[in-house]
C-alpha cells in the first residue's frame, strides 16, 4: 500500500527508516506497525515548513510533537504534545492544566535527544517513553493521515489520526492546538 501525502510517497512500514525506541514499540504494536507508512527524505527538509512548501502538504497532514517540562511542589514531570501543524500548543494553558503542574516550558534540545533517544527534528509520540504523558490534539484524531516524525531527520513516518490516540500514554485532549495566531 502506497500513502500520498502531497507530492509525497509513502510506502508500508520499514524499520530501518526509524529510530530504535520508535521500532522497539512498533515491533510489539502489530496494530500501529500495520498500518504505518514511511519514507526517506532530505534531512534538511525535516522541519515542518520546508516539508510542507517542498512537497505541497496541506498543513494539517502533518503533526509536530514537542516535550514539555513541568513543575509542581519541586517535582518534574514530563510530557509530550502532539498538534497539527497549523496549530500551536496551548503549553501554558490546556497542557499545563493537562500534566496539573504550575509552570511547563519546552524541553531543551540535547534534554529532550537525551530523554527521547531521537534526533532533534525527528521527535515522534511513536516510541517515547511509557510513562510519559502524550497530550494528543482531539483534532489529530480527524485526520485520515498523520505526517509525523520517524525519530529520525532522514525520514517521516505516518498513521491514521485516530491510531495516535492508541499510542502508549496517550490522553486526547480538546483545544490543545490553537490556531498559530492566537
Amino acid at each position: 500500500m502506497t500513502v500520498r501525502l502531497g507530492s509525497l510517497d509513502l510506502t508500508p512500514y520499514d524499520a530501518s527508516l526509524v529510530a530504535p525506541p520508535t521500532a522497539a514499540l512498533l515491533a510489539t504494536r502489530p496494530d500501529l506497525a500495520g498500518p504505518a507508512v514511511t519514507v526517506a527524505i532530505d534531512p534538511g527538509l525535516a522541519d515542518t515548513a520546508a516539508l510542507t512548501e517542498h512537497f505541497d502538504l496541506a498543513p494539517e497532514v502533518s503533526g509536530n510533537c514537542i516535550v514539555l517540562l513541568g513543575r509542581r511542589a519541586g517535582e518534574e514531570r514530563v510530557a509530550a504534545c502532539v498538534v497539527l501543524s497549523h496549530t500551536r500548543a496551548d503549553v501554558n494553558g490546556t497542557a499545563r492544566r493537562a500534566i496539573e503542574a504550575r509552570k511547563v516550558s519546552f524541553a531543551p534540545q540535547d534534554r529532550a535527544v537525551d530523554m527521547t533517544g531521537m534526533e532533534h527534528g525527528g521527535i515522534t509520540p511513536v516510541g517515547l517513553p511509557a510513562d510519559w504523558p502524550i497530550l494528543v490534539d482531539a483534532a489529530v484524531l480527524d485526520q485520515p493521515w498523520v505526517l509525523l516524525g520517524s525519530g529520525l531527520r532522514r525520514s517521516k513516518l505516518a498513521l491514521p489520526g485516530a491510531l495516535v490516540a492508541d499510542l502508549p500514554g496517550a490522553v486526547v485532549v480538546e483545544g490543545l492546538g490553537r490556531p498559530a495566531g492566537d
